[in-house]
């Protein structure tokens, strides 16, 4: 039936439902829920098959299991010696490292081999002429459970056999592990004697290298000769620096003297560098004294005398001696200065050439250091190898086996021990088994169950929204009139009405177009708590501030008023077969103030044709149009048409789906029937959950946790005034 003109706001049209094509894959999350809702059967199975293996590990007959242990690596004499000399080719900690991983799988493969097993079956064929390697190597068990150390176990129901076996494989593993340790030490002689020549002459090379180096520059150290040769610069540093001082005094002087020379005349005695020069000093005074008496006698007689003449001439000559001793003078000077230059010079010029022999010694010192460590690394290899190469050689000629037993009297290979069925090791592994069918039954059946218990199966299962999610509460199920009236209250003051605030929220969101004023409340068979369900709902919408008419449209089997805690006296059977005013038939709600009841009334002969009814139409128009939302409870809609009626005038079905009960077959039949009646439907819940619930769930059940431990003591002050408050507000009527 299609959704009438009037209810143009159909959400989700019953073509848009589709089923999972994948509804029979398991994955990981089905795997483990099964596993745990069929613990009793897993712990069952697993029990019968490892009762069943350690039986039958008691009843075969008893077998014998003798065994030694090999130390593989011991502290022999040969290796003290080894290890207190220098590092080698192999590191001294690898006579006694553990062996890795590999090296033991490789030792165990080697000594399982036919190699080492194939002379004992020779030798035991006598014997035993039956006796195979494939007979000993099944019952040989070789293992390393420590570090260094071989674990050898040989079981058979012949002790004898046993002991035989295991004795004859001690000498065998332990001449294998001395023939092993002589081959490895004259494979490494061998190395070692084709590894010498070349060091040798590599030793040698660098010996000439070293002594063409010496030759050639004529040096036996290059530190010792850079240290003479800097002793030598600083030296001539310290010359050239006094050189050049004097230099620069006798220029001084020099040019103080041509400036005095310059400024006065020739008999000036003011000349401090000519006075102290006894010559010109003596000429000086000749000079002035002929000067002195000239003066003194032309007072006397005239320019003409002969004596003013005499005294004239010997001062002429005179004159001539002073400049000569004036140009002296200065060439002694001029010779000194020329001196000094050229001293400067030669001590620049030695000390550039000692510069330039300690650069060339720093080449030299460079090379020779390479050569002196080139020379180094071969003397110590050479060394290392004549080391390497003597310890071989007394290693080789030891005769010691490597390998020790770690009990030399062999007390489990001469008395081996008789060893049940192996009644531990059967237990485990029928354990393991056990749990391995239980594990597998578990899936099969819970498969064939063909039931949905959990809200990840049923979105799995359809690709119809889930609306929301309700975990479980039993006394919810189980409430009556008698306690309904108070436990209802209780519940929605709780965590667990969060979920269905949660769930009118998300029934409000999906009419974002236009709002969802009437749905049908109904599920796939009986049981599943589609009644609750409605209670709860209409309970929240109001308690959101709509005004609600919840509907008992079971007109088959009515339980809405015991749920609310009324009277079924007239219903929407008399609004209907007797056209009773419907103001006058429903009832306010005891719990909440919006939400109104209309009870299912006297069940009628024929529920299918009072729903069908022109009438019944007309009701829900005018209900719809009174009301912010109208919610109708159903029969289930697997064999019965009723709810098909009711949603064809309303914005569709919200289908409660009962976990742990609901079967997947059931749920598809039911998809399938709406598909094809064209029905809308809204979403489904998930009822009776018990998964994880949300995080918001599990938040506001502690903050109400709280909140009802401080009030507990008021609530049950007040329980015998709130009863009586309910009772009189039971009956009243929508005015």
């Amino acid at each position: 039936m299609q959704k009438s003109h009037k209810y143009p706001h159909s959400l989700s049209p019953a073509n848009s439902t589709q089923l999972n094509t994948d509804e029979d894959e398991l994955n990981l999350a089905q795997i483990g829920a099964t596993l745990r809702r069929r613990l009793l059967l897993i712990a069952g199975i697993t029990a019968v098959v490892a009762t069943a293996a350690v039986l039958r590990a008691e009843m075969e007959p008893p077998v014998y299991q003798g065994s030694f242990e090999i130390l593989t690596k011991p502290v022999t004499g040969e290796n003290k010696v080894i290890a207190n000399l220098p590092q080698t080719i192999n590191s001294q900690d690898g006579l006694t490292a553990p062996e890795s991983v590999k090296e033991v799988e490789t030792t165990i493969k080697v000594l399982g081999s036919h190699r080492v097993l194939d002379p004992i079956v020779e030798k035991l064929q006598t014997q035993y002429p039956q006796l195979s390697y494939e007979e000993i190597y099944k019952h040989l068990t070789i293992q390393s459970k420590e570090s260094n150390i071989l674990e050898v176990a040989y079981v058979h129901p012949d002790k004898k056999q046993v002991s035989e076996v295991l004795r004859l494989l001690t000498i065998a593993y332990l001449n294998y592990s001395l023939a092993d340790r002589q081959a490895d030490v004259a494979q490494a002689i061998d190395f070692v004697n084709k590894q010498r020549k070349p060091l040798d002459e590599r030793l040698k090379l660098w010996q000439d290298k070293l002594r063409d180096l010496r030759v050639e520059n004529n040096l036996i150290d290059p530190g010792e000769k850079a240290q003479e040769l800097s002793s030598q610069i600083a030296l001539l540093q310290r010359q050239r620096i006094e050189a050049r001082l004097q230099l620069d005094q006798m220029a001084a002087k020099y040019q103080d003297l041509q400036r005095e020379l310059a400024q006065h005349p020739v008999e000036s005695a003011g000349n401090s560098l000519l006075s102290e020069n006894s010559r010109y000093q003596k000429i000086l005074d000749l000079v002035q004294s002929v000067e002195v008496e000239i003066q003194q006698q032309s007072a006397l007689i005239t320019n003409d005398n002969p004596k003013m003449v005499t005294l004239r001439e010997k001062k002429a000559n005179l004159l001539p001696l002073l400049v000569q001793e004036e140009e002296r003078v200065q060439r002694e000077f001029q010779s000194r200065i020329r001196e000094l230059l050229v001293r400067v010079q030669s001590l620049d010029e030695k000390i550039r050439g000692f510069n330039n022999e300690v650069r060339n010694l720093a080449n030299i010192s460079r090379n020779y250091n390479n050569v002196l460590r080139e020379l180094q690394i071969a003397t110590e290899a050479l060394t290392q190898f004549t080391v390497k190469q003597q310890a071989l050689q007394i290693e080789k000629a030891q005769k010691q086996q490597p390998w020790q037993l770690l009990d030399p009297k062999l007390a489990l290979v001469n008395n081996p021990e008789a060893v049940s069925g192996s009644g531990i090791k059967m237990l485990l592994v029928g354990g393991i088994v056990g749990l391995l069918l239980g594990a597998g039954a578990a899936v099969v059946v819970d498969k064939l169950s063909n039931i949905l218990y959990s809200s990840q199966e049923l979105k799995d299962a359809t690709r119809v929204p889930l609306l929301g999610i309700v975990p479980l509460r039993k006394e919810l199920g189980g409430a009556t009139s008698e306690n309904l009236a108070g436990g209802l209250q209780q519940v929605s003051s709780t965590s667990f009405f969060e979920v269905f605030r949660s769930l009118y929220t998300n029934i409000l969101l999906l009419g974002s177009d236009a709002p969802i004023r009437s749905l049908v409340i109904s599920s796939v068979g009986q049981g599943d708590g589609k009644s609750t369900i409605a209670i709860q709902l209409a309970q929240a919408a109001a308690a959101m501030g709509q005004r609600v008419l919840l509907v008992d449209a079971n007109l088959r089997a009515p339980i809405l008023h015991n749920r609310v805690g009324l009277m079924n006296i007239q219903g929407l059977t008399d609004v209907i077969s007797q056209d009773l005013d419907w103001n006058n038939v429903i009832e306010r709600s005891p719990q909440e103030e919006n939400l109104f009841v209309m009870s299912a009334g006297p069940i009628p002969p024929d529920s299918v044709r009072l729903l069908a009814s022109q009438k019944m139409q007309d009701l829900m128009d005018s209900l719809q149009t009174t009301f912010d939302l109208v919610i109708y409870d159903t029969p289930p809609l697997l064999g019965f048409a009723d709810a098909y009626l009711l949603a064809a005038n309303t914005n569709g079905i919200v289908l409660v789906a009962g976990l742990g009960k609901l079967k997947r077959t059931e749920l598809h039949q039911t998809l399938e029937e709406i598909q094809i009646s064209n029905t809308p439907i809204l979403g489904m819940i998930a009822n009776k959950s018990k998964d994880a619930m949300p995080a918001s769930y599990n938040y506001y059940q502690q903050y109400y946790k709280q909140n009802i431990r401080t009030e507990q003591i008021d609530e049950d002050a007040e329980t015998d005034n709130a009863n009586s408050v309910l009772t009189s507000l039971s009956r009243r009527k929508l005015k």
